[in-house]
């Protein structure tokens, strides 16, 4: 029996035992561990495509197993399985392939391997439509709480998830290993979306649904989950892959409606942001091209994210290099501005957190004589120099065509993702659209954003995503820190500090959806608990600013109504670029009729310093009988348009007869 085992394997595994096999490339490419989840995901992949045409459901069910098992030993075989598949993608195939973790004997598998994290199972849930919604169909979703309903009542946080699936499969009963640590471990409500899905629903109809429900969490105060309805709670939200990039467009929605005055209804509710952000290898580019441009390298190699991008760096070098083995590569002075020197990859997890970084050496002398040529005579004479010039940037393929022999996603896969989610009777702008590729936000949205934290793999097709998009984040937060410093809104001492606004961790060689397969691969139950410490860690900072504010804003309302320091008050006259304080102005605010009224306006504008319960309540006393109250505070103005404007008129309103009880004539 031992003998033919041994002549099995030998005559299996011939041309690997003298050295006659072609490289397998992806066995380097990934982790020891993450290349074992990735074989037997293959296998369970090419079982199940196996047998999806047995019409009968426990038959199917059956011959899927069996299948894999045989596939498990037949590794080469399951590769060319998938393969051949792969290259003739339908949905139906996308479907069986991402949704095995629900059928009987897997799902068995699964919970037994599963740890036994909450005591209560998850139940499902329909969330109501907004009143001015354009939908009246209710949205479906679960709700992963480890406590009885009535406990639901004392909490004020709430994790929105927006599961991924490609946009065409999935629930969140195909993601419960995360959502039941989250549950675990946060001890908080996490409501996690049952979307519709495409070609059945396509775009935009998952984003409004997402939207939807936010606003309906926010209008009801949480009372639609089973919370008290007392105070708006407070939300976070999270997405991966696909669902990062509907995640995503809700922000973007959010802001983008609480910013356009002109479209709102007038009794639409302005919607607060949520108080962050956490995405999970998301997919924010639907516009799928082979190299990368100028600016996104630039964004990549920046000088603050080079520790962290490092290896990013070195893979993308390594496309060209490996092409011309015997070719010398450039000295290191030659490719000191390209990207940093890389040392060998190292097995810990390169974060944001990272203090060291390389010193940037100043441009050289060729860099800074280089002109790109604009017309036909010059590209005519930069074609005939006989010597090549410096480039700031070399020329660099995508992640997804670096990547594009992936062993989970592959370029196949994303182009049936994206011609199933846009739909037959839709053609959107690929390159402007940026509720469908979040990575095109304009600047003045992304300033807006809360604080984002990022998680993928180093070798995953849609790692350029998220450090182009987190390279954008980082640098619209900080052209916005620049001008309000530049206006004095802040002090001159204070100094940018990215992690305030954007954190990222790259796991290396690792690669797409980590947390789907932790059954196969244990290591992703870290990754797990480390979104659930952001999740802990991005609610406490929050509440930590908020208790900070209010602190600031009664101490200002206690010195105002002092009668002492009164005329230590500053005019909004005055100047302000000889002191580092913000610039102080006044704000009328229309008061409802009834007590009730009053209530619920504060109530919608507690989250702006000037909207204190107390302090209202006391100017209100002050004010006059038309209900109209004069308050002087700290605000946030809409635009530095605005902040300009008002200096403006505060000081020509006296030349101009433009004041408190003067009728200004057109």
């Amino acid at each position: 029996m031992v003998i033919t085992l041994l002549w099995l394997y030998i005559s299996r595994n011939f041309a690997k035992i003298v050295g006659l096999e072609s490289p397998e490339p992806l066995a380097n490419l990934y982790t020891r561990s993450y290349f074992r989840a990735t074989w037997v995901t293959t296998a369970l992949d090419a079982g199940f495509w196996t047998a999806m045409k047995i019409r009968t459901k426990w038959l199917r069910d059956l011959a899927s197993m069996v299948f894999t098992f045989y596939y498990l030993i037949a590794a080469e075989q399951a590769d060319e399985k998938v393969r051949k598949v792969r290259g003739l993608l339908t949905v139906d195939h996308l479907r069986v392939s991402w949704q095995k973790s629900t059928t009987p004997y897997l799902s068995f598998l699964t919970r037994a391997l599963r740890p036994k994290l909450t005591r209560y199972p998850p139940r499902a849930i329909r969330i109501p439509r907004p009143v001015n919604s354009s939908y009246q169909e209710p949205v479906s979703g679960w709700l992963y709480f480890d406590g009885p309903l009535s406990a639901l009542k004392s909490h004020t946080k709430v994790v929105l998830d927006v599961p991924g699936g490609g946009f065409v499969a999935m629930n969140p009963r195909h993601h419960e290993d995360k959502l039941l640590g989250w549950a675990a471990k946060l001890e908080l409500p996490v409501l996690s979306l049952d979307y519709k899905k495409a070609p059945e629903y396509p775009y935009p109809y998952a984003l409004n649904e997402c939207y939807d429900v936010y606003h309906t969490l926010i209008a009801s105060r949480g009372r639609c989950i089973g919370l008290s309805g007392t105070v708006i709670p407070r939300i976070i939200i999270t997405g991966d892959s696909a669902g990062g990039n509907i995640a995503t467009g809700t922000i973007l929605m959010i802001l983008q409606t609480a910013s356009n005055d002109a479209q709102r209804y007038p009794d639409q509710v302005i919607l607060p942001p949520p108080e962050g952000l956490i995405l999970i290898y998301p997919n924010l580019d639907m516009n799928i091209g082979n190299w990368m441009s100028d600016e996104q390298m630039a964004l990549i190699q920046d000088r603050r994210t080079w520790k962290r991008n490092r290896n990013v760096l070195r893979r993308k070098s390594e496309d060209y290099y490996k092409l011309t083995p015997d070719t010398p590569h450039p000295s290191d002075d030659e490719d000191k501005t390209l990207s940093p020197t890389v040392a060998p990859q190292d097995d810990s997890i390169m974060t944001a957190n990272d203090k060291s970084l390389p010193p940037l050496k100043p441009p050289t002398d060729a860099e800074l004589d280089l002109v790109s040529p604009t017309t036909i005579a010059d590209q005519s004479t930069a074609v005939a120099s006989s010597k090549p010039k410096l480039l700031k940037t070399r020329l660099a393929m995508s992640s997804m065509i670096s990547y594009f022999n992936d062993r989970i996603l592959t370029p196949e896969m994303m182009r049936a993702m994206i011609i199933l989610y846009v739909g037959p009777h839709t053609r959107p702008d690929f390159s402007t659209d940026y509720l469908l590729s979040p990575l095109l936000a304009p600047e003045s949205l992304l300033a807006k954003f809360p604080k984002t934290c990022f998680l993928t793999g180093e070798r995953d097709p849609l790692v350029d995503d998220t450090v182009i998009f987190a390279g954008r984040l980082r640098q619209a937060k900080h052209n916005l820190f620049v001008q309000r410093k530049e206006l004095g809104l802040l002090k001159s001492k204070d100094t940018f500090n990215e992690k305030d606004h954007v954190e990222v961790t790259l796991i290396p060689g690792i690669s797409h959806g980590f947390l789907q397969f932790v059954s196969v691969f244990p290591e992703g139950w870290n990754h797990i608990f480390r979104v659930a410490r952001w999740i802990d860690e991005l609610f406490a900072e929050q509440e930590r600013k908020t208790n900070t504010s209010e602190a600031m804003h009664e101490g200002m309302v206690g010195d105002r109504f002092h009668p002492h320091n009164r005329h230590h008050r500053r005019m909004p006259t005055e100047s302000s670029g000889d002191e580092d304080r913000p610039l102080e102005m006044s704000t009328m605010a229309k008061i409802p009729g009834g007590d009730d009224d009053k209530r619920s306006y504060f109530t919608h504008r507690r989250r702006t310093p000037a909207s204190d319960p107390r302090a209202l309540r006391r100017g209100m006393r002050k004010g006059g009988e038309d209900g109209h109250v004069r308050d002087k505070s700290m605000v946030s103005l809409a635009s530095e348009d605005d902040l300009l404007g008002r200096r403006m008129k505060g000081l020509a309103g006296g030349l101009m007869g433009i004041g408190d009880g003067v009728t200004v004539t057109p």
